[in-house]
């Protein structure tokens, strides 16, 4: 059983972007970047499927559910700038699922996610981040932690 965290994938600059910030599409990396987490993770048993509800984050999750025959969940408490105990027990009642899972958020909730859980006892073999496209792999649920983390930056990823 894992939680795979995923950093959505890139969607340009926010900064000449005049509609609602929610509303911001993949750029075309960010579609490059989107079909290699689901080439990444496409052994894996996923039954589950959780987006914020911006749009750049279901659609980095999209060809990952397409693939799976999932649907994407839009779950408020992954969006951008939510309370981090509201993201905390959505990540929470994800590992009680006990079932591959994947969560996509954005770049203020995951790394506070991830030192949280590293506080609390989890192992960081190898890197560490949050860049646009990553995946973190949260496996060794024990009921009250993850025991390992595994970073896999957006370069580690293969398109298909």
């Amino acid at each position: 059983m894992a939680v795979h965290l995923v950093r959505h994938a890139s969607a340009g600059s926010r900064d000449p972007w005049d509609a609602a910030d929610a509303d911001r599409a993949l750029d075309e990396t960010g579609l490059i970047q989107a079909a290699s987490l689901a080439t990444l993770l496409s052994a894996a048993p996923i039954t589950r499927i959780a987006s914020s509800p911006a749009l750049r984050c279901i659609q980095t999750v999209t060809p990952l559910a397409t693939d799976h025959g999932l649907e994407v969940h839009r779950h408020d408490h992954l969006f951008e700038g939510t309370d981090i105990e509201a993201a905390w027990e959505c990540l929470i009642d994800a590992a009680n699922l006990q079932c591959d899972a994947v969560l996509c958020s954005h770049g203020d909730v995951i790394p506070t996610l991830i030192r949280r859980l590293h506080l609390r006892g989890m192992r960081l073999p190898g890197g560490s981040g949050c860049a646009k496209g990553s995946c973190w792999t949260l496996e060794g649920w024990d009921g009250t932690r993850f025991l390992d983390g595994t970073y896999r930056p957006p370069g580690e990823l293969r398109p298909r």
